[in-house]
C-alpha cells in the first residue's frame, strides 16, 4: 500500500514538473510572424508615421513622469507594486540609443529585452505583439529623433514574489499569445479599426476585467473592468444597450475619441487623459474605423445590477439631486447638449461598479481640452459639502432613475472612493 501511494505521488510530481516545463517553454518561446515588413522608403515619412503611432499607443502615458522630460521614464502604480516605465529616449547610456530595430521589435512583439530577459506585462506587449513589423520600425524611427535624456531607468518596486522575474515565464505560458494581428495590413474600414483597438490602442487593457494575477483571460471581451487603485470603471465597449455601446452611433463614438464629448456622454477620469494625450490625434478615418469595429462587437451577457435601492435612500437622493444637479443635468436626467451630459442611459452611470459617478460627485472635473473642444465645461466638486451618506444617496438616485437600473451605492463605497482619490 505504501509503495502504491509513493508511486501515485511520484506520478503527480512528474505531471506537475511536466506542466511547469510546458508553461516555461511557452513563456520563453519566440513567434516568427511579422505582418507587413516593407518599411516606408522616405525617412521623413517614416518618422512622421512613427510619431502618429506613438500618439495612438499613448506611449508618453507610461514613459513620461508628470513634469518630466518626454519619454525619459514614468511610473505605473498597480496592485502588485509600482512599475517604472523605462527611459526610451535615444540616449545610449540610459535609454534605447544602443538598441537596433530588431531589439525594438523584440520588445514589442516578444516582450523581451535585447538580452533576452522577459519584460513585465505592465508594458502591454500582450497587445503590442499584434503590431506589424513595418509599424514597429516606424515607431522606432520616431523615437530615434526625440531629444536624448541621460536619466537611468528606475528599478520596479514590487511586492514579494512579483519581483522574481523567472515567474514571468509561467505567467506568459498561461496568458501570452504572441502573433501579428491578421488585419495588420489594413489601411481603412472595420479591419483597420480592429487592428488599432487590439494592437497599439490596447483598449482591452482597461475595458476588460483582470484576474488575481493581473491577466485579462482570453475571450473575456470588452465587457468593462475596474481600474485598480483609482476608483474608476472602464465601461463595456460591446453592443449591450444598458452597459455598453448599443445606444451609441458610430459618429458618437468617433466624436468622443476626437473631442472628449458626445451626445451620449463625456470622457472623464483616465479616459479623459487618454483622449487628451492620444485619441484626439487620430485621423478622422482611423477614428471612424475604430468606431465601426466597436459597433460590430456583439453584446456579452451583462453583469447583474446590484441590490435594489431602498425608498428612503432614493427620496434623499432625489432631494440632493434637485438641489445640486438638476439645474445642469435636467430634472429628467437628459442633460443639455454636450456641455452638460445626460445621466439617463449614460454607461458611466449604469456601470456595474459605481466609481465613476461617485468620483465625479466628489471631485467634479472637466472634459479633456482638445482641438475639437478647446474650452470644455466643467462640473464643480461636491465632496466638501456633501456627506458620505448624501453622496451615496444621490449616486444611487441617478443610477436608478429615468430608466437606469444599476443598483445602490453605500456610504462605505463613498468612503473608499475618497481614500482612493487621496
Amino acid at each position: 500500500m505504501r509503495r502504491r501511494v509513493i508511486g501515485v505521488l511520484l506520478l503527480v510530481l512528474a505531471f506537475a514538473v511536466a506542466a511547469v516545463a510546458v508553461l516555461a517553454w511557452r513563456g520563453y518561446r519566440d513567434d516568427p510572424s511579422t505582418g507587413p515588413r516593407e518599411a516606408i522608403a522616405d525617412p521623413g515619412a517614416r518618422v512622421a508615421r512613427g510619431a502618429y503611432l506613438a500618439k495612438v499607443g499613448d506611449c508618453m502615458a507610461c514613459h513620461t513622469a508628470p513634469g518630466g522630460k518626454p519619454y525619459a521614464g514614468g511610473a505605473i502604480p498597480t496592485p502588485f507594486g509600482v512599475f517604472y516605465g523605462p527611459n526610451i529616449t535615444p540616449d545610449r547610456g540610459t535609454g534605447i540609443g544602443a538598441w537596433t530595430e530588431d531589439d525594438f521589435w523584440r520588445a514589442l512583439h516578444q516582450g523581451k529585452s535585447p538580452s533576452g530577459s522577459l519584460l513585465y506585462p505592465a508594458f502591454p506587449y500582450t497587445e503590442y505583439t499584434r503590431v506589424s513589423r513595418a509599424d514597429a520600425d516606424a515607431l522606432y524611427a520616431y523615437l530615434r529623433t526625440v531629444p536624448a535624456v541621460s536619466q537611468p531607468s528606475r528599478p520596479h518596486d514590487l511586492a514579494f514574489p512579483y519581483g522574481w522575474r523567472p515567474l514571468l515565464a509561467l505567467w506568459r505560458g498561461l496568458y501570452f499569445d504572441p502573433g501579428v494581428h491578421p488585419d495588420a495590413g489594413a489601411e481603412s474600414g472595420l479591419a483597420r479599426g480592429r487592428y488599432l483597438v487590439d494592437g497599439l490602442g490596447h483598449c482591452i487593457a482597461c475595458h476588460a476585467p483582470r484576474n488575481a494575477l493581473g491577466a485579462t483571460p482570453s475571450g473575456s471581451g470588452f465587457i468593462g473592468g475596474a481600474i485598480e487603485g483609482l476608483g474608476w470603471y472602464a465601461p463595456a465597449l460591446d453592443g449591450d444597450t444598458a452597459q455598453g455601446l448599443g445606444r451609441w452611433s458610430q459618429d458618437d463614438i468617433a466624436a468622443l475619441l476626437k473631442t472628449g464629448v458626445s451626445p451620449q456622454g463625456v470622457a472623464a477620469g483616465p479616459m479623459g487623459e487618454v483622449v487628451a494625450a492620444s485619441t484626439q490625434y487620430l485621423t478622422d478615418e482611423d477614428a471612424q474605423a475604430i468606431a465601426a469595429y466597436l459597433k460590430s462587437v456583439p453584446a456579452a451577457p451583462a453583469e447583474a445590477a446590484g441590490a435594489a435601492p431602498q425608498p428612503a435612500g432614493m427620496r434623499r437622493g432625489a432631494d440632493v439631486y434637485a438641489a445640486r444637479c438638476a439645474q445642469c443635468h435636467g430634472v429628467d436626467g437628459r442633460g443639455k447638449g454636450t456641455d452638460w451630459p445626460p445621466l439617463a442611459g449614460n454607461i458611466g452611470v449604469t456601470a456595474p461598479y459605481p466609481g465613476n459617478v461617485v468620483r465625479m460627485v466628489l471631485d467634479g472635473g472637466f472634459a479633456p481640452a482638445t482641438a475639437g473642444n478647446p474650452r470644455p465645461h466643467g462640473m464643480p466638486p461636491f465632496g466638501q459639502v456633501l456627506s458620505d451618506d448624501d453622496v451615496a444617496a444621490v449616486a444611487t438616485y441617478v443610477r436608478n432613475s429615468w430608466g437606469n437600473a444599476a443598483g445602490g451605492v453605500t456610504p462605505l463605497q463613498v468612503k473608499q472612493a475618497r481614500a482612493a482619490g487621496g
